[in-house]
Formats: C-alpha cells, sequence, structure tokens
C-alpha cells in the first residue's frame, strides 16, 4: 500500500492510539509522531467482572417442564475497547473536520477496525485511503512502514 505524503496514519488498538504524519513519499514512508493516548482504565475483565454470569428460571414449555435459561456474562473488557474505538473514530472525525489531513490510512486489529467502522463519519471514508488489519500497536515505526509498504 502507498502512502502518500501527508498523510495521517492511525495505528490502533482496543487501548493505544498512534497517529502519524509520513513526512516521506509514497515509495520511501517516513512516519513521524503526532500523537499517541493509552487508555490507562482498561484493566483485564477478570479484574473488573465482580460475580459469575447469572441463570434464571424460563417459561413453562409443553408438558408442566421448566426450562432454564443461562445469562451470558458481560466482557467489561471488551466493551472498553469498543468504547475506546469510537473514540478513536470521534477524534478522527474532529481533525477530519477541521482539514488536518487529506489522506488517512487505519491500521487495527480486524475487530478494532470492525468497530471503528461503525463509527466513521463521512468526512472520515470521504478521506480514507486504506485500511490495514493487523495490530502493529506495539510494533516500531520502521516495522509499521513495512507492514504498509508490503499491504
Amino acid at each position: 500500500m502507498q502512502v502518500p505524503h501527508d498523510a495521517m496514519v492511525a495505528v490502533v488498538d482496543g487501548r493505544k492510539m498512534l497517529f502519524f504524519r509520513n513526512e516521506g513519499d509514497a515509495v520511501h514512508p517516513n512516519l513521524q509522531v503526532e500523537k499517541k493516548l493509552i487508555d490507562k482504565h482498561n484493566p483485564a475483565h477478570h479484574d473488573q467482572a465482580t460475580d459469575l454470569a447469572g441463570g434464571s428460571m424460563g417459561t413453562r414449555t409443553s408438558g408442566a417442564q421448566w426450562a432454564s435459561a443461562n445469562m451470558d456474562e458481560v466482557d467489561f473488557h471488551q466493551q472498553e475497547e469498543d468504547r475506546f474505538a469510537a473514540e478513536t473514530a470521534e477524534l478522527l472525525k474532529k481533525r477530519a473536520l477541521a482539514g488536518d489531513f487529506e489522506s488517512l490510512i487505519v491500521v487495527a486489529p480486524p475487530r478494532t477496525l470492525g468497530e471503528l467502522r461503525k463509527h466513521y463519519h463521512v468526512s472520515v471514508s470521504e478521506k480514507l485511503a486504506g485500511e490495514l488489519g493487523k495490530d502493529l500497536t506495539g510494533h516500531s515505526v520502521p516495522q509499521i512502514e513495512e507492514a504498509l509498504l508490503n499491504a
């Protein structure tokens, strides 16, 4: 994937957001960090959940038998990651409307990328030059540049 000069590259997962600007050209990207945000308020699910999932008695089935129903456990960690993705999409919207970038590339794990897409504003979609479904937030800048070039 070519990264146009001056393009914004957002590298995101459910807890970390990195905004880069390509100071290089499409063939030789030179990503420079513009902004970094880490959500430090999202502990593991088992640290957030206080109880096991519940159950309830269901309705009577034919023949006077009772059907029970299990309630699914809420994944608080995943809810927080989804909230963080929505917050990231809102920040992209504000920057797009302010004219901070003409071209945008988003790199995120597939689940996060799907959540981001749910919240893209039309101004972001219009400037979207590409997406890469990979988790690269823990990688170095040269590794991110290489992954983009190989995509």
